[in-house]
């Protein structure tokens, strides 16, 4: 499992154990598992996905590490 903390300017949007998350990295859609590798990226205009869960986002960025995803967002109003 992965411990997941999404953030908005305006609140804590979403915190809590998931399986997988989908963002939308500038560079292509990615998805980020169990063990994956420590990473830093920035994100695009697009969706993030968590356990049957969709955010729609103008940007941000995503920090992995140890199993725990951060992800600082702009959300789309």
């Amino acid at each position: 499992m992965l411990k997941l903390k999404i953030v908005s300017p305006e609140r804590i949007e979403f915190t809590g154990e998931v399986e997988r998350v989908k963002v939308p990295g500038t560079r292509g859609q990615f998805e980020i598992l169990k063990d994956h590798a420590p990473i830093i990226s920035t994100l695009q205009k697009g969706i993030v996905e968590y356990d049957g869960q969709q955010l729609e986002v103008l940007g941000g960025f995503v920090e992995v590490q140890k199993n725990e995803v951060s992800i600082c967002i702009e959300k789309a109003v």
